[in-house]
């Protein structure tokens, strides 16, 4: 999704100038090495999701080993053959620059032998973690708190030259989603009543469970909606669960309107996903964080609750839960944290982006240089 809002204004500011390739690396070359690489590290995602503790010692294990052992190991040990074939892929498509939004991709392009791009990773947390600091000529950070960290920890490595702070890249749609929740509601077939939102990523894995359980069980006079992602099992659970009568329940699988679902409404509840995070902000949504996977979704909760001050943390589900009844019942006391997530609303759009990403790009051809560039 980044990646989607990179391009799309890219093109419309510099498609005259260059020609963009949108390349689906892992899968576009049918090389079963690259295909099931990339197939693990979902499932990796997942697994930290559904067992945290292996997450947070994933995390641990990448900065006690440091960035270029813990990259090496991440893309060369675990893969040798993607690795190779991604390399070749990368010098078949012969890039003058390649915009990466993971840290593998950016790792082929650094070790081309002839003909070395240029790079650029966006990375979308509030902690730049050890994989992101891998050499590259370019990162770019959407979150104050993870900017201002990489600087004050990593001098070594960052500079204001290679590491730029830029909005955060949600996707082009949310610009064009009313702000009326009465009428986006009323699209999706919901009574206009205070709506809750529980959403715990893609693959669905979370605390998402037992708050419907609880939530179903105390009968409130919300819209519950519940997207389960790619989470099929959860899906079917879930449909297979009635309400009492008063709570309006719905339970939802992968969906291409996630955007308006989020906006229409009053409360989010789920992991600290970066996305999982920014979207409900960006429309003032105000969230209970429910449960980290890794120690990167830790420090974007901590971004949100003591920085943006849109968010609070509760782990369990029951208090959790709690926390949903009492706002329900006292929307007004919602108002602190709607504001603080408005506020927030400047920091989003893929302008700046694009623009340093062809700022790089005419350091290498100055002749394509117009003005509109940054360094």
């Amino acid at each position: 999704m980044p990646m989607n809002s990179i391009v799309d204004e890219f093109e419309k500011l510099y498609g005259d100038k260059v020609e963009v390739v949108r390349s689906q690396f892992f899968t576009e070359t049918g090389n079963k090495s690259l295909i099931n690489y990339e197939r693990n590290l979902s499932e990796n995602v997942m697994y930290y999701n559904k067992y945290p503790a292996f997450g947070f010692f994933a995390t641990f294990n990448m900065d006690f080993w440091g960035t270029r052992t813990s990259t090496w190991c991440s893309v060369v040990f675990i893969g040798p053959r993607a690795y190779k074939a991604g390399v070749k892929h990368m010098e078949e498509l012969a890039p003058d620059l390649v915009v990466s939004t993971h840290w593998a991709t950016n790792y082929y392009a650094m070790k081309m032998k002839q003909n070395r791009p240029l790079t650029v990773m966006y990375c979308p947390d509030a902690k730049i973690n050890t994989l992101f600091r891998s050499p590259c000529d370019l990162v770019m950070t959407s979150m104050q708190l993870g900017y201002d960290r990489a600087m004050k920890k990593h001098k070594r490595r960052f500079n204001q030259d290679n590491l730029k702070k830029v909005p955060f890249l949600i996707r082009k749609e949310a610009f064009d989603i009313p702000s009326d929740k009465k009428a986006l509601r009323e699209k999706l077939g919901l009574s206009d009543r205070f709506t809750v939102l529980l959403a715990d990523g893609g693959y669905g894995v979370g605390k998402m469970l037992p708050m419907t359980e609880e939530l179903l069980k105390r009968d409130l006079p919300i819209n519950l909606i519940a997207v389960c992602g790619k989470n099929a099992k959860l899906y079917a659970k879930l449909s297979e669960m009635k309400s009492k009568g008063n709570t309006a329940f719905y339970p939802m699988g992968l969906i291409d309107n996630m955007l308006e679902v989020v906006a229409c409404a009053d409360l989010s509840c789920g992991k600290s996903g970066a996305s999982l995070m920014a979207e409900p902000c960006f429309f003032g949504v105000p969230q209970i964080i429910t449960h980290y996977a890794n120690d990167i979704e830790r420090w974007i909760g901590k971004y949100y609750i003591e920085d943006v001050r849109s968010a609070i943390k509760e782990f369990d589900p029951i208090r959790a839960v709690d926390l949903v009844e009492k706002f329900s019942k006292n929307p007004k006391e919602l108002e602190p944290y709607i504001e603080a997530a408005l506020a927030q609303h400047s920091n989003y759009g893929a302008e700046m982006c694009a623009r340093y990403i062809f700022g790089l790009l005419c350091t290498r051809f100055p002749d394509l240089a117009d003005g509109t560039e940054l360094y």
